[in-house]
């Protein structure tokens, strides 16, 4: 199984997942499909965030036979940054910036 999460993405983007994965909720995909077929579809997500003006942000979980069970990986900018810990991925948090100056 995959799930894929975007925030903030193009219309365009969103439409191209809903034809090969179930939209859930809103912006959260799911399917299954093996390794070929899940790269094909990352490589369409990571192409509609890049070049979209929405400064969007994508990140897509899938089963494997890691030490968690699953892998990940992540597009665009977020204040969760994946960080490898002995050979493990994990997720870090950036500290969250003040919006206003004084």
């Amino acid at each position: 199984m995959m799930v894929i999460v975007v925030e903030n993405a193009p219309p365009r983007l969103r439409g191209r997942l809903a034809i090969w994965l179930l939209e859930v909720r809103a912006g959260v995909y799911v399917g299954r499909y093996g390794r070929r077929v899940r790269e094909m579809i990352w490589e369409h997500v990571v192409a509609g965030i890049s070049d979209d003006t929405h400064e969007g942000n994508a990140v897509m979980c899938w089963q494997d036979n890691s030490e968690l069970g699953f892998s990940f990986e992540t597009v665009g900018a977020n204040r969760r940054i994946p960080t490898e810990f002995d050979g493990v991925r994990l997720v870090s948090f950036l500290a969250e910036q003040a919006t206003r100056s004084v």
